[in-house]
Formats: C-alpha cells, structure tokens, sequence
C-alpha cells in the first residue's frame, strides 16, 4: 500500500464517520465595516467591537466568525499585525472577506492571507466567501467560474452562507436605493449580483443567506438591512457610528433550521431578523 492509498483510506474512513454523525447545532457571527469610526482611524478593529470578544466567547457551540470587510483603515503590516493579535483572543476561528480599505488584491493581504474568494463546509451547510470587489462590484471570470461550480454541489447541503462586504443588491434606482452603502468607491456603473448572481442562488432551491458588511459607518442613515426574495436572505450589517453598532449571531438548530439575530452593540440587545417575527 503506498502512503498516498493509505492517506485517501483513512480520508474515507473520516467521512465515512460524518455521515454517521447526525449534525449538530451550531452558532456563527457576522461582523462588517470593522475597523470602525473613520474620523478616528485606529490599528486594528473597532474597540467596542473587541469589548464582544467575552460575550461571544461564551457560545460553546461559536464555531467559526466572518469579518466582512473593511476591517482595517490602513492596509499596512502594523493593521493586520494588530488584527491578528485582537483576533487572538477568540475561541472560534476567524474567516476574512475584503473590503476597499483592505485592498485584497494587494500586498500586504495577499502576502498574508492569499485567495479572496473560497469556501468551506460546516455541519453539512455550505459557506463560501467572495470579493466582489475584484469586479468593480460584479463576480466574474475566474471567481464566477468558482462560484457556479461550487454551487452546483448545493443540492448536498441543507443551507448556504454567503459573505462578502459590499452591498451588491444596491443600485441608485432600484428597490434598495434608500439603503445606501457606506461607499461606493470602485463600483461599476452596472453590477450583476441581480441579474445573473441571484438567479443562481434562487436556482439552488435551498436556504441561502447573503451577508454584507458595508453599512454603519459615522454619517450613513443606513446602519443595518434584511430584505428576502424567494428563498434567498439579504442582510447588510456594521459598525461604526458608536450609536448603532452591530453585528451577526447565526444559529443553525439540529432540524437545521437557521436564526439570524442582530446584536446592537451599545444597547446590550437582541432582535431576531430571519425567521421573520410576526408583530
């Protein structure tokens, strides 16, 4: 038997395991526009978002966070080095989505952490984290073909997650244009998340939940957004103003059914958002 036989057997036998195992329950944040308040740029993330680090370290099924994007002011070794250290001091591991200030396309990200867009699984659900500003907003060329092919395996998963930091349903003159992102830097004058991405996604007849990260900021009205469309969740979260900071908690129960909850930071509350609360 050669090592290579050897190593696919015991990686068989691994799955094999897996699929014995029945799933779950697991939670999961979402935080956007992380660096925070951007008349006060500081190294690292946004303090009072750190000053969550103990309340989130509670959830012993915390899995795995997301930063969606603008994470720091400066894209410089001293941000990220401070990023990396903060990030420390959480229990689950910690994935990035890449904003304009975090520009990763350029060193020093890409030197450090390499691809903006992939995927991974998580109690047999499906999350894939994508750039859409490698596109002037769009996802194109390499990361659409990257994308098409990992959604053709959903038919395998109970529920997609989707990360990414701009607000890729937005347009100056469709339903969503009061809902204005904290900028617009990079944008092309058209972007294809309605026509040819969200196609996809309904397509996939699955639970599919969007996560943005570019709303918040000091001076923006627009400090959180959930809409749905079919089977397909949209919501935009961040920090920033210091008066409506928030950020994501996602629970996923054992019938696999998801609950998306906003946490505002300075207020110390909870609302849930998906399943829709009737009044």
């Amino acid at each position: 038997m050669t090592k290579n036989t050897f190593v696919f057997l015991i990686f068989v036998l691994i799955l094999s395991g897996c699929a014995d195992r029945p799933p779950r329950a697991y939670t999961f944040f979402v935080a956007g526009h992380t660096y925070g308040v951007k008349e006060k740029p500081t190294p690292g993330l946004h303090m009072p978002f750190v000053a969550e680090f103990d309340y989130l370290n509670q959830y012993t099924d915390m899995r795995f966070g997301v930063l969606t994007g603008d994470i720091v002011y400066y894209s410089n070794d001293t941000s990220w080095n401070h990023v990396d250290q903060q990030l420390t001091q959480l229990k689950a591991p910690t994935h990035f989505t890449t904003g304009n200030h975090d520009e990763g396309h350029k060193s020093p990200y890409k030197d450090r952490y390499g691809i903006t867009y992939s995927a991974f699984e998580q109690e047999n659900d499906l999350c894939i984290l994508l750039n859409p500003g490698l596109g002037g907003w769009n996802i194109w060329g390499e990361q659409m073909a990257f994308l098409k092919e990992t959604l053709a395996t959903a038919p395998k998963y109970d529920n997609i997650f989707l990360f990414f930091h701009h607000l890729v349903w937005w347009a100056p003159d469709n339903e969503y244009k009061q809902y204005r992102p904290n900028s617009l830097d990079g944008r092309a004058p058209e972007v294809n998340f309605l026509s040819e991405v969200m196609p996809m996604l309904i397509a996939t007849e699955k639970p599919v939940y969007c996560f943005a990260g570019d709303v918040a900021a000091a001076g923006n009205l627009t400090a959180f957004f959930a809409d749905r469309k079919d089977n397909v969740h949209l919501v935009a979260s961040g920090m920033g103003n210091n008066k409506t900071d928030n950020y994501l908690l996602i629970t996923v129960d054992e019938q696999k059914q998801v609950t998306v909850t906003v946490r505002w930071i300075q207020e110390g509350r909870e609302e849930v958002i998906f399943p829709e609360v009737v009044r």
